[in-house]
C-alpha cells in the first residue's frame, strides 16, 4: 500500500462510520449476486458504486436499503445492526430513475408528503419544503404539477422529497439514466454541489464512468460480484490495481512485458514481442526479475517524439487521425498487430503525420503503471 493509500485510509478510519457492511453476501441458486463484503461509508462521503451490468452494485444497494435480505453478513447504519430491519427502520432515503412523483399533487405537496407521513406539524413542514426548494434552486415551481416541468427539475424536484427529512443516508440508483447527455452532465454539477453544502452521506449507483469520476469522493469499482478496487477517482484512474479496472475506467494501452529489474519503486521491463525496453512504476505491487506484467499507459500519457530505439520509447505505424474537438486521437499498431492509441491536444498543423508513417513515441517512467498478471 502506497503512503498515500495509508493517509487516505486512516483518514477515513478517523471519521465517524455511517456505514459498514460486513460480509455481507446474496446468492440466487447458483449465481452469486454478490459475494462476501466488507465496506465502510464514512458520514459525509459521496460513495458510487460502479460496474457493468450483474457485476453487484444494484444488489448491494438494495441490501443496504432493505429491499431484499442477505443470505449471510450484517449492516450497520449510524452503528445500529439494520441487517434484517424494514426499509423505513433504517434512516434513509431513496432516490430512482423514474422520479416517482404523485401527478395529481403539486410540486410542494410531493416534498411536503414524506413529512405528512412523520405528522410534522403543518407549518414547520412548510418551512422545510421551502429550504430544500431554494436548495435545488426551484422555488418558482412550488404550486406546479410535475407534468408542467422538465425532465431535470422532475428529478431535483425528487431529490429534493428525498432530502425534506433529513435521513442519515441518500440511496441513488441510476437516477439520471433517463436524461439526455447535456441535460446528465448538469445535473451531476447539481448533485455534487448539493453534497458539498449539506455534507449528507450518499451512496450512488451508476454503471456510467464518466459520471462517477466527475462526482464521486470515493468510486467501489465491481466485477463479478466482488469489490475490484475501492478508492479515490484518481486512485482508479492512474494507480489501477488490475487490467479490469485499467480497462474499464476510460481508455488504456496494455501492453505485455517482463520485469528485468526492480529499482525502488520503478521496474526496467522488455516488452513482449517488441524490440523495446523501458522504465515504469511498480504500483505498490510486488515484482521479481522474470515476472510477467501488463503495462498501463494512457493515451493522453503517450507524446509523438524521441529517438527510435531510445528507453521508453515504442516505433508503430499510425494507421487513423480522429479529431473528437479538443482532442485529437492517432491510432497505430505495433509490429504483431497490438493497437496503441495517443490522445493529444487538437492544435493547428494536423498534417504532419499520414497514415502509413511509422512513427516514435515516448512517455515518462511514472506515467507507466505495472500490473501484476
Amino acid at each position: 500500500m502506497t503512503q498515500t493509500q495509508t493517509q487516505t485510509q486512516t483518514q477515513t478510519q478517523t471519521k465517524l462510520q455511517k456505514l459498514q457492511t460486513k460480509q455481507l453476501s446474496k446468492r440466487y441458486g447458483d449465481f452469486i449476486a454478490l459475494a462476501p463484503t466488507d465496506l465502510s461509508v464514512p458520514e459525509g462521503e459521496f460513495l458510487t458504486l460502479l460496474g457493468p451490468s450483474g457485476s453487484g452494485k444494484t444488489t448491494l444497494l438494495s441490501l443496504i436499503a432493505g429491499l431484499s435480505q442477505p443470505d449471510a453478513g450484517s449492516i450497520r447504519i449510524n452503528g445500529a445492526d439494520v441487517t434484517f430491519g424494514a426499509p423505513y427502520e433504517r434512516d434513509i432515503g431513496m432516490v430512482f430513475q423514474n422520479y416517482a412523483l404523485f401527478p395529481h399533487m403539486t410540486i410542494a405537496e410531493n416534498i411536503g408528503f414524506p413529512l405528512k407521513m412523520r405528522k410534522m406539524p403543518a407549518r414547520q413542514a412548510e418551512r422545510e419544503v421551502s429550504r430544500v426548494l431554494d436548495l435545488v434552486h426551484l422555488p418558482h415551481v412550488a404550486h406546479r404539477l410535475p407534468k408542467e416541468l422538465s425532465g431535470g427539475q422532475q428529478q431535483r424536484i425528487a431529490l429534493a422529497r428525498c432530502m425534506v427529512y433529513r435521513p442519515s443516508i441518500i440511496l441513488m440508483d441510476e437516477p439520471l439514466g433517463a436524461l439526455d447527455k447535456k441535460l446528465r452532465d448538469q445535473m451531476q454539477l447539481e448533485i455534487k454541489r448539493i453534497h458539498r453544502e449539506l455534507g449528507t452521506t450518499i451512496v450512488y449507483v451508476t454503471h456510467d464512468q464518466e459520471e462517477a469520476m466527475t462526482m464521486s469522493d470515493r468510486i467501489c469499482l465491481m466485477n463479478g460480484g466482488k469489490i475490484e478496487q475501492l478508492g479515490s477517482p484518481a486512485d482508479l484512474y492512474f494507480r489501477p490495481h488490475t487490467t479490469f479496472v485499467a480497462d474499464f475506467l476510460g481508455e488504456s494501452n496494455l501492453l505485455p512485458a517482463t520485469v528485468d529489474a526492480v529499482n525502488g519503486s520503478l521496474l526496467d521491463v522488455s516488452f513482449i514481442g517488441l524490440p523495446a525496453r523501458g522504465q515504469v512504476l511498480a504500483n505498490g505491487a510486488t515484482f521479481r526479475p522474470g515476472d510477467r506484467a501488463k503495462v498501463m499507459i494512457r493515451p493522453q500519457n503517450l507524446h509523438v517524439s524521441g529517438t527510435q530505439g531510445a528507453p521508453n520509447t515504442l516505433s508503430a505505424r499510425l494507421t487513423d487521425i480522429v479529431v473528437t474537438g479538443g482532442v485529437t486521437k492517432s491510432y497505430l499498431v505495433l509490429p504483431g498487430e497490438q493497437p496503441l492509441v495517443v490522445a493529444e491536444l487538437t492544435r493547428g498543423g494536423l498534417g504532419r503525420h499520414h497514415p502509413g508513417d511509422t512513427l516514435t513515441v515516448s512517455w515518462q517512467a511514472e506515467d507507466a503503471v505495472a500490473i501484476p498478471e
